[in-house]
């Protein structure tokens, strides 16, 4: 066509609109009572008289009545007829956070259960008559003159097949409570009243262990356990109050925790992920905000600047309760740490006063028992650390013999932590221990007996030679271990280069070669103990067959002890020496005369 086109409206198809809330907005078809909620609380905030009431009514269909502001026969058409239109708040000028909803979308939701909802409504504005309007699930809608003698509106729902139930007596009661128990107006449910005294958490008490009752009480009714504690929360800037409840179990720091959250004292949602700081998983939140923004399902908050602000300012509140702690009552403070642990440590990864509270309170595994760092440190001048739970395992018994204090950094946060004390403490640094470090501890034979050894330990280098390990002689507790395989951080780091150079293709074999090769690095050693019964008889053998046999059976004991990964020429030498020792056991002089018997 030529020339200037015609503007078209769109055609809206109302029942794909139901579906498109149904299927991806709300979560479920019983967010339409909250809707009602809403728009009837914003009706009575709307006309600013203070108080209000919100009646329901169950019989014969849901009937919703309120003494709100009403609305003219011209804002029906504009509100109520038009999907999309701008809020009734922006409408009447009214300031946004006054409000919590939005009438035209809100009024749709009740589509989820009815095919017809009828608004019976008269505006405050003197002399304005009362309007009936008449919506219907196929797109028509419909506007009479209605009776209704007092400012406000009823809106009416009659179930749709299948949908019965959500309207029952019982459902609309389960879902008032849930909803509305915390609105600041007179709501009823067939003359039984749904609202109380308010949030429990602003419930004055001349009695601080009387108040502290009653949270505990509002705790096991909504969550089901005793709290631990209860601390009170409170960001003005996003007109926040509330409480946190400290778990009483440990809970696992990768569940995100689900709080309950009220926005203007309505329900958003029981389980609202993202209020608190990741670390927080140990608290489980019911608060109250006038400020923060809900997504469009009103199910969630809406991921802004002030939401992050207020995850902040939270977060900060609870850190200020574990500093209280630690200041007024070590012996609780313990026991929390002892169930949330996981929580602190993360924590005391960003914040100094947590890392203090770690550093002083919290007990490490360590070569002595559990013991905080502080005294760990007090203790062992010559302390130091290890990465890995498996090396602490390895390595605890042997340093802690030799008076070398040793600490596991193994577990969830643990070598992060021992590496930043020195951020708020220089005299707190640990150094990390390098197991080669140990053999320096290990006490040395005398020259005598050193000499003595000479032959045997040619013998014994030669057979495990090829396996990249050298052997040495010392004298160290505990007496019970015979030998101990001992290798340097360098020495580990070439080995998996050399293991990755096996692995891969020519091209990056000869580069990885190229980088084992420009690393010089000790080889690990076989450090046989000198107090060991079986380490001596076997340093008195003569036989360089039977030597071979026994220091790869050492070898392989030792790697097996020390949980050290084994390579194909280890198992391979495992096994020769296992059946070389078998045999030759099988052989001597006392089973030969056993046979011929």
């Amino acid at each position: 066509m030529r020339g200037g086109g015609v503007d078209q409206a769109f055609q809206v198809d109302l029942r794909g609109v139901v579906d498109l809330l149904s299927r991806h907005l709300y979560s479920s078809p019983r967010v339409y009572l909250r809707e009602l909620l809403q728009n009837a609380v914003d009706a009575i905030t709307a006309r600013g008289a203070g108080g209000g009431t919100v009646r329901i009514e169950t019989g014969g269909g849901l009937r919703v009545h309120d003494d709100g502001i009403g609305l003219t026969e011209e804002e029906v058409h504009r509100l109520l007829a038009t999907i999309g239109r701008s809020s009734k708040r922006d409408e009447l000028g009214f300031a946004r956070h006054d409000f919590l909803g939005q009438f035209g979308i809100g009024l749709l939701s009740g589509f989820l259960v009815a095919d017809e909802i009828e608004v019976v409504t008269r505006s405050a504005k003197a002399g304005a008559p009362a309007v009936r309007w008449t919506g219907f699930a196929d797109g028509r809608y419909r506007v009479e003159p209605g009776e209704r003698d007092e400012p406000g509106t009823t809106v009416t729902l009659k179930a749709r097949p299948g949908s019965a139930e959500l309207l029952s007596p019982e459902i609309v009661r389960e879902l008032a409570r849930s909803y509305g128990s915390l609105l600041p107006v007179e709501l009823t449910v067939d003359g039984a009243p749904v609202t109380g005294g308010g949030p429990p958490w602003t419930v004055a008490h001349a009695d601080p262990a009387r108040r502290r009752r009653a949270l505990d009480a509002y705790c096991r009714e909504l969550y089901g356990f005793d709290p631990f504690d209860v601390i009170d929360l409170d960001v003005p800037e996003a007109g926040l109050t509330g409480v946190a409840f400290v778990l009483p179990q440990p809970v696992a720091p990768a569940a995100r925790g689900a709080h309950r959250v009220y926005l203007k004292r309505m329900l958003l949602a029981e389980s609202v992920e993202g209020l608190l700081p990741e670390w927080a998983f140990f608290v489980r939140c019911v608060v109250d905000a006038g400020e923060l923004r809900p997504t469009a399902s009103r199910e969630a908050l809406y991921e802004d600047e002030l939401l992050e602000a207020t995850r902040q300012a939270l977060g900060e509140r609870l850190r200020q309760w574990l500093v209280r702690l630690s200041e007024t009552d070590p012996a609780r403070l313990r026991a929390f740490l002892r169930l949330h642990q996981l929580g602190v440590k993360a924590m005391a990864l960003q914040d100094d006063d947590m890392l203090r509270i770690v550093d002083r309170w919290l007990e490490f595994e360590t070569s002595a028992g559990p013991m905080t760092l502080a005294e760990f440190r007090r203790r062992h001048a010559d302390a130091r650390y290890v990465t890995s739970v498996e090396e602490f395992r390895r390595l605890s018994a042997v340093a802690g013999a030799q008076g070398v204090g040793l600490v596991n950094g193994g577990y969830v946060h643990d070598t992060e932590i021992i590496e930043r004390l020195p951020a708020v403490d220089p005299d707190a640094a640990l150094p990390r221990l390098d197991p080669a470090e140990l053999t320096t501890h290990l006490g040395v034979l005398d020259p005598a007996a050193e000499l003595a050894l000479r032959p045997f330990l040619a013998a014994a280098r030669r057979a495990v030679e090829r396996l990249g390990c050298e052997v040495v002689v010392r004298d160290f507790d505990p007496p019970s271990l015979p030998a101990l395989y001992v290798t340097s951080r360098a020495a580990q780091h070439q080995a998996e280069l050399e293991e990755a150079r096996e692995m891969a293709d020519g091209l990056w074999a000869d580069v990885l070669g190229a980088l084992n090769g420009a690393v010089q690095a000790d080889r690990p050693q076989l450090v046989l103990n000198h107090r060991n019964p079986l380490a001596r008889r076997v340093t008195s053998l003569t036989e360089e067959g039977l030597v071979e046999l026994a220091v790869q059976g050492l070898y392989g004991q030792a790697l097996l002890y020390g949980q050290h990964p084994l390579r194909p020429a280890d198992t391979a030498a495992l096994n020769r020496s296992f059946l070389g020792l078998l045999e030759w056991a099988m052989h001597t002089p006392d089973a030969e005369a056993g046979e011929s018997k």
